[in-house]
């Protein structure tokens, strides 16, 4: 197997590290995720992740709280699976570093890009915590800025679903599945692909994104050795 891409950024969901109980933490699930990305780094890719922190919190289930608060809050449920993926990452022998965008001495290094591009270059997988640091940006937005800052070639977007549809395929068995899409498909028919912010960040800097299901832990594998699986939007 031959990797077609040198340096990645992934974006995992929260979702993704709770397995079966959707919510909180399932270590196996971590290590499984974490064994795939080792394959990957073995071939000699560089590999950034951001992740979500929707399996403890999200800032718009807030409710009545103020948003700003709520977002923090969700910005710290992101270092908690910056952790546990470190420690994973650490189990099976990967060399890793944690970086927040919000200062945590004791805990991770401070989000510097120049730091970040040396871990890289080091062979050590980045692990971008808490977001971007600031309320009402979402982690696929982080996502976005993180992969441009650090010249990474493919925003790879593992989430539940085995690409972008047209509906929801959960809801209609006739919802048809797209190989490929532009940026502009996305935001002017509103695709559930992410945000506005971090789509519109993508395409104004021309950084595809790769969606595919995390299902099988292994299609993290497969599209770094150019794979036809998911869908592309470029």
């Amino acid at each position: 197997m031959k990797p077609v891409y040198k340096r990645i950024l992934l974006k995992l969901s929260g979702e993704a590290l709770a397995g079966d109980a959707k919510f909180g933490l399932d270590f196996e699930k971590v290590l499984t995720i974490c064994e795939s990305i080792k394959k990957c780094v073995d071939l000699g890719v560089e590999i950034c992740i951001v992740v979500g922190g929707g399996n403890f919190w999200r800032g718009r289930s807030g409710g009545k709280m103020d948003r700003t608060r709520a977002d923090h809050m969700g910005m710290l449920a992101t270092v908690i699976n910056s952790l546990a993926l470190a420690d994973g990452l650490e189990q099976v022998g990967v060399p890793v570093r944690v970086q927040t965008a919000i200062a945590m001495q004791q805990i991770a290094e401070p989000y510097i890009r120049n730091k970040a591009m040396r871990h890289l270059e080091k062979g050590r997988v980045v692990i971008f915590g808490c977001g971007t640091g600031n309320p009402f940006f979402s982690t696929d937005t982080a996502a976005s800025l993180r992969a441009n800052e650090i010249d990474a070639q493919i925003v790879f977007k593992a989430t539940n679903v085995d690409g972008v549809y047209d509906s929801d395929p959960k809801t209609n068995p006739d919802a048809k599945k797209y190989d490929e899409l532009s940026f502009l498909n996305v935001l002017n028919n509103g695709l559930k692909v992410m945000d506005s912010t971090a789509a519109s960040l993508c395409m104004d800097n021309k950084l595809p994104i790769l969606v595919f299901s995390l299902e099988d832990p292994d299609n993290i594998v497969k599209a770094v050795c150019g794979e036809n699986i998911g869908t592309l939007v470029q």
